[in-house]
């Protein structure tokens, strides 16, 4: 079976109140399986707009991935990163 994969890239408005989500997130990604193989850290934009902050989170297969974004635990996380900024996030199957 395939792995799922989290493609976020985003622009952090408040740091601090950001970080509440960032430490909010844990719950659900361990529930899920999730494995962060990237966040945040030095990059280079080749094309497109960019974001200062990217993530690459794997799971399990894409049916974990969604199943993690829908759930109780990864939503009350999601809540606490409104307003602290911009995010793009798209859910894909791997290879």
């Amino acid at each position: 079976m395939p792995k799922g994969y989290w493609i976020a890239h985003v622009t952090v408005t408040d740091a601090e109140q950001y970080q509440h989500y960032a430490s909010a997130t844990r719950e659900a990604f361990q529930k899920y399986g999730a494995n962060i193989l990237a966040r945040g850290g030095a990059f280079r934009q080749m094309e497109g707009e960019g974001r200062p902050r990217n993530v690459v989170i794997e799971f399990p297969s894409l049916e974990a991935a969604i199943a993690c974004y829908n759930s109780t635990e990864y939503q009350a996380a999601k809540a606490k990163r409104a307003g602290a900024g911009i995010a793009e996030i798209v859910l894909v199957e791997g290879v």
